[in-house]
């Protein structure tokens, strides 16, 4: 899933962030949590955003809570977003551009990496390891395989872009 950010990510848009793949956000937008400014608990945003953020920045925007918004440029510097766009059409050609890419890609072959992705991130390390044979069978069927090492035999390569 992929987030294109414009404006405010905040409550329960901002834990939404956490349940999503790629985040591209336009230089106007900003990320807060305002659950302890309102005398409610922050458990599953900041939850949410563990393996996201580093921790003092989740603590950060955590326990500021309204009084504070974290930049798009910041959110970008710390890992949060992964490209910023400069206005709203930049950010849907941008994460039009994911979306084709990843679409593009065999749907087992994209399932297997995800769920190793997330494993990774959910469990230890070990844990997420002992799993990779499991997603590696989930994610490469007969078919898959075989569209692959035929595009790499027709010699067609794709036009790459640079981040």
């Amino acid at each position: 899933m992929i987030a294109a950010v414009n404006g405010m990510a905040c409550g329960g848009a901002f834990y939404l962030l956490g349940e999503v793949d790629v985040i591209i956000a336009t230089e106007a937008a900003t990320f807060f949590d305002p659950h302890v400014t309102y005398g409610m608990a922050a458990a599953f945003e900041p939850l949410q955003m563990t393996g996201r953020l580093p921790f003092g920045e989740l603590a950060r925007m955590t326990l500021l809570g309204a009084s504070e918004r974290m930049s798009a440029q910041r959110a970008h510097q710390v890992g949060l977003v992964s490209e910023l766009a400069t206005d709203v059409d930049d950010l849907r050609e941008r994460a039009g551009w994911v979306a084709r890419q990843i679409s593009d890609a065999p749907a087992l072959a994209v399932q297997g990496s995800l769920r190793a992705l997330w494993a990774g991130r959910d469990m230890g390390r070990g844990q997420a390891l002992a799993l990779g044979y499991a997603f590696v069978g989930l994610g490469n069927s007969p078919q898959a395989l075989a569209e692959g090492q035929e595009r790499f035999a027709s010699g067609a390569r794709l036009e790459w872009k640079l981040r």
